[in-house]
């Protein structure tokens, strides 16, 4: 039987009008290169000397393999941001979670198939900070002769949102890791790599999209930055949303979309606009005022070519950083197309369901001059993870005892006034404690910030699943009431989300993908 399945693929291949078949082959290089932003120039790690990263092709059902070497002094992992690994979990990518880091000299092939998904991913980098210039886009096309659920564009274009500090990324993280503060904040957003016009810079470039007037462009928005949710608004235009994280959705349009770090946005720009130059913007969204951002607002140039130039640029700003209303609308307007072709399948009913609190700790670091021998962490249920030395999936797969427990809690260990006053207890639990679920239950996870030093917005990432994001609200969720508004028709599908600050979000899931997975 397996002889005949192995004549059935070479056929398949050799005449691919009836049988696709595509492997694709990617080498990712992860070098050194001196780069130039804000009037400075430091090294950066970047794959293939670019930045941001080159943008993974495939189509769905494609085979993925990445040969990625390290030519760099840090250990090195890649993470397929989104991508579900169905019995893959090795290629995920986080480092000691699914796989030890890739050594300086080494190399290390990712091999997984594109299942079930099409749209825009990203990867990334999985350890330490390299991920802030270490990486890009994964463009996922639906199979040959499927048509998209909305007219097909004319053109595509990938937008990358990101961050930029001037120091090297990883003696920011280092040292706020001595010093036991938070670290600080980046100095510039990024479009595309670049900017734009900043103050006290002025030979500073902004990246140019070019468009022909009567054409339409499927702009693939994908925020890479480390820490904040941005703002994304084109001068003059509006834009219909047709897909986020790899899923689609029901069509709307809106001059604003709202884009959590790791999450992707598709949308539709039409160039039925005059000759000119309309201003592109990224802006940071926090509604807490107490948390440090970075204010900078990335700018790039929407070009209408073929017509004569104008001098004239049509300016726009940004939502303010704390217009929660705007970033509300945006985020209630996702549905789920929820067709025939493309069902929402939601849970119905949970097998398991769980109650995670998102927040901050402070706990004793004798070290830790600058804070006053604190340390501040983050935790869930009061459990701040600890770094095993050792792969948890290696771990679990070999039955190599002592690298973790399965006793994390599925509650808060204790109750209060999650987004009130908080506890005269800040300090939280250190351990590497995994959740186990059954193998294809229902789970349903409500993510609830809390007011530990500090409401804010959390962007929460599940390794290896799309989930659906059924409630959402402020305060602290209700078990008895909340549940009874939930949407599960047409939620909209997802792999990561925002906890609102001050609030909370509800999710569920088939654990329907066995391996290890992380939040």
């Amino acid at each position: 039987m397996q002889t005949w399945i192995r004549v059935l693929i070479f056929v398949g291949c050799l005449f691919p009008a009836f049988v696709e078949c595509r492997v694709r082959h990617y080498k990712f290089n992860v070098v050194m290169k001196n780069t130039t932003r804000l009037c400075s120039t430091k090294p950066i790690v970047t794959v293939n000397r670019k930045f941001p990263g080159p943008t993974i092709y495939a189509r769905e059902d494609d085979k993925v393999l990445v040969k990625v070497v390290n030519h760099v002094k840090y250990n090195v992992s890649i993470h397929w941001h989104g991508v579900r690994q169905l019995r893959t979990g090795w290629a995920d990518g986080p480092a000691y979670i699914t796989q030890c880091p890739i050594q300086p000299g080494q190399s290390y092939i990712y091999n997984f198939t594109i299942t079930g998904q099409r749209g825009t991913l990203l990867w990334h980098a999985h350890i330490l900070w390299l991920r802030s210039t270490v990486h890009g886009a994964i463009v996922i096309l639906p199979k040959l002769g499927v048509p998209y659920p909305f007219p097909k564009p004319d053109h595509e274009r990938v937008v990358i949102l990101a961050e930029w500090w001037k120091s090297d990324t990883e003696d920011v993280i280092n040292e706020a890791l001595k010093s036991g503060l938070a670290p600080n904040v980046s100095d510039a957003h990024t479009i595309n790599g670049f900017p734009g016009l900043v103050p006290n810079c002025s030979s500073t470039r902004g990246y140019t999209l070019n468009v022909k007037p009567g054409k339409s462009y499927m702009l693939r928005v994908v925020n890479a930055a480390l820490n904040e949710e941005l703002f994304f608004k084109i001068a003059g235009h509006k834009m219909t949303v047709v897909e986020v994280d790899a899923t689609y959705v029901k069509p709307f349009k809106t001059d604003t979309i709202l884009v959590a770090p790791g999450q992707t946005t598709n949308v539709i720009l039409e160039a039925d606009k005059g000759a000119g130059r309309y201003l592109v913007a990224a802006a940071t969204f926090m509604d807490t005022p107490v948390v440090a951002i970075d204010n900078l607002t990335a700018t790039a140039m929407l070009h209408y070519t073929g017509k004569l130039s104008s001098t004239t640029t049509m300016l726009t700003t940004p939502p303010p950083r704390n217009a929660t209303l705007v970033a509300n609308n945006f985020t209630d307007s996702l549905k789920s197309l929820n067709s025939k072709k493309y069902p929402a399948k939601v849970p119905l009913t949970v097998d398991r369901s769980l109650l995670f609190t998102v927040g901050l700790a402070v706990n004793p670091c004798p070290t830790c001059k600058a804070g006053n021998g604190s340390r501040v962490v983050a935790d869930i249920n009061n459990v701040t993870f600890v770094m095993p030395n050792i792969a948890l999936l290696q771990a679990h797969y070999f039955k190599i005892k002592g690298v973790f427990t399965t006793d994390f809690p599925g509650n808060p260990p204790s109750t209060f006034n999650y987004t009130g006053n908080p506890p005269a207890n800040l300090q939280s639990t250190n351990g590497t404690k995994l959740y186990r679920l059954p193998y294809n239950a229902t789970v349903q996870v409500v993510l609830q910030d809390t007011g530990m030093i500090a409401p804010e917005n959390h962007p929460v990432h599940l390794h290896g699943f799309n989930f659906f994001s059924v409630g959402r609200g402020l305060g602290n969720f209700n078990p008895k009431t909340d549940p009874k508004k939930f949407n599960l028709v047409d939620p909209v599908e997802r792999n990561t989300i925002g906890v609102p600050s001050g609030g909370w979000v509800a999710i569920r899931f088939r654990a329907d993908n066995p391996g290890i997975s992380i939040n």
